[in-house]
This record gives structure tokens, C-alpha cells and sequence, in this order.
């Protein structure tokens, strides 16, 4: 988002409300949450995915429908369809650790061990956070450059 290099340590992401909901009932039940489907959303940093969550309108509303529909649908693709809804409480996730692989024709992600959980049913929720993440880093990411 902020063509900015990832430092080691944690990374973020923002989850739709399937996802959400999975890693906020592991949570509660004190169990560990890793989701062994891949997924081709890259890891951001903390800063760049509280924004994006609030920027996108489908990641930011509970209501908001996919603009567009994958390209050349697959397994990991399919559920990307125009008019799809987000569905309530999506989050942006910090985890502390994340796997990748390269194949032939994308990069695919897995992500592991939550060390943060912000779910919202708007994303507009985060904006006080986002602030506050901005002001601890200078306005910049994590180990980045000012912007």
C-alpha cells in the first residue's frame, strides 16, 4: 500500500466477516487461530491496513458489495464475484508471523499466530487508532521512510 519494505516482526491484514468471526470465536475459546487456506492479500503494515480498512469501501461497510469479479476464477478466486456482500464484523488482524509461496502464476499467503484483533462492523471505528498509530511512528510505517 505504501511501497515501503516490511520490517521482521508482526503484520496485518484486513478479514472479511467469515474470517472475523473465526478468529474472534478461536480467541474467545483460548484456542490458537491459523487459517490453512491461502490467500493472495499480501501482508501489510499496521498503519497502511487500519487506512485501507476505512478507504475500501468493502472492507469499511457491512453492506458494501465487490466491484469486480476475478478474472480468471479458481479455487482461491472464486468467492471474489461482483455484488458479493462483505457481510458484518470484519477486523483488521495483527499476526506475528506469516508463510508465503511463489508459483507459476501468483504469491500465496498464509498468516499465523493473531497478536491483535480490531474487528468493526464500520471501519470508521478505527479512525481514532489510526491516528494514534500515525502519531507513535512519525507518520510513517513501521521501519519506513516519512511520507
Amino acid at each position: 500500500m505504501c511501497n515501503t519494505l516490511m520490517p521482521k516482526g508482526p503484520v496485518w491484514r484486513v478479514v472479511g466477516a467469515a474470517e472475523s468471526s473465526a478468529i474472534r470465536e478461536a480467541l474467545a475459546a483460548g484456542r490458537p487461530y491459523r487459517n490453512m487456506a491461502a490467500t493472495l492479500e499480501a501482508p501489510g503494515h499496521r498503519a497502511c491496513m487500519l487506512y485501507a480498512s476505512m478507504v475500501c469501501p468493502y472492507l469499511a461497510r457491512p453492506n458494501a458489495r465487490r466491484g469486480l469479479t476475478a478474472e480468471n476464477p479458481d479455487d482461491m478466486t472464486a468467492h471474489v464475484v461482483r455484488g458479493a456482500v462483505r457481510g458484518e464484523l470484519g477486523a483488521v488482524v495483527g499476526f506475528g508471523d506469516y508463510e508465503f509461496a511463489v508459483t507459476s502464476a501468483q504469491v500465496l499467503f498464509r498468516f499465523l499466530d493473531v497478536v491483535e484483533y480490531l474487528p468493526h462492523d464500520t471501519a470508521d471505528q478505527h479512525l481514532e487508532e489510526l491516528r494514534a498509530e500515525l502519531a507513535r511512528s512519525g507518520g510513517r510505517p513501521a521501519g519506513g521512510q516519512p511520507r
